[in-house]
């Protein structure tokens, strides 16, 4: 790659456990949200290969990987002396409902002048679903105003994305509502104040800079792809497609958009290809 500089520093910079999760969401799902018609279990030496191609240490895989079946995030099987790693149900259910957006034409894109306004006060004996439904507000787009209560702009579908995590008494918890605000609201400070555009613009360069200019060498398509994805991932989990009208002219949302989408059509092929080989 020609910005040799900038992919060492991602391959210093990426989690194992992110990159564990993008190739398990590209064996699942490939570039879409449409799941294969069984999930693949994916073997130890696969995971190996994959990320050591990452300068991901053996000893880091492992202990990655038995730190995820811990956490519940992956359920491990034995084929005779060998080990093989699926996606727990929930996680599954997780990974495909970012899907749609992490690979959307248009991800920071919305109906314009809707919002999605959400109230969910989790008491302290569910601090493991105050954990949860955090990440899954940062994944789907929503920024914090006051304790308790968030914004994201366009028409989130709250139910779907906690159906499965507010059970039980605690569905009640929740509160939502699809609108547009009125006076005497103010909708850019609301957004000054629930996100940090400075940070978002700085995240939109770091990417740029990695990735506008990159050419992926011959043969290293699926850890490229998984370095893009992740960078990627990590862009969208911070800027949600806030509203042009409090937004620079100059905002670099539809730049990253397009290099991403440049770069996985390149990318994309050929990793599949070498996904199919490592779980056959």
């Amino acid at each position: 790659m020609s910005r040799g500089n900038d992919v060492e520093a991602a391959v210093r910079q990426v989690a194992p456990q992110e990159v564990v999760l993008g190739f398990f969401g590209l064996c699942v799902f490939g570039q879409g949200a449409t799941a294969r018609e069984t999930d693949p279990s994916v073997p130890t030496r696969a995971l190996l290969s994959v990320l050591g191609r990452l300068d991901i240490s053996e000893t880091a895989t492992r202990t990655t990987l038995n730190r995820m079946v811990h956490r519940g995030l992956l359920t491990r099987h034995k084929h005779g002396r060998t080990s093989a790693f699926e996606l727990t149900p929930e996680v599954r259910t997780l990974l495909a409902q970012g899907r749609n957006r992490l690979f959307s034409a248009a991800p920071f894109d919305h109906d314009p002048g809707i919002w999605t306004v959400l109230s969910c006060p989790i008491p302290e004996a569910l601090r493991n679903v105050r954990y949860q439904l955090q990440t899954r507000l940062t994944w789907a787009g929503f920024g914090s105003v006051q304790p308790h209560l968030w914004i994201a702009p366009g028409r989130v579908d709250v139910e779907a994305m906690l159906q499965d995590l507010l059970t039980g008494e605690a569905r009640h918890l929740a509160q939502a509502f699809h609108g547009t605000p009125t006076a005497p609201s103010d909708p850019g400070e609301l957004v000054h104040r629930a996100w940090d555009l400075t940070a978002l613009r700085a995240a939109h360069d770091a990417f740029l800079d990695r990735w506008e200019h990159a050419e992926p060498p011959p043969g290293d398509a699926l850890p490229q792809l998984l370095l893009l994805i992740d960078d990627w991932g990590r862009l969208l989990r911070s800027d949600p497609g806030l509203p042009a009208a409090y937004l620079d002219d100059d905002w670099p949302a539809a730049r990253s958009a397009q290099t991403f989408s440049h770069l996985r059509g390149r990318l994309g092929p050929t990793a599949e290809k070498e996904i199919d080989q490592l779980l056959h």
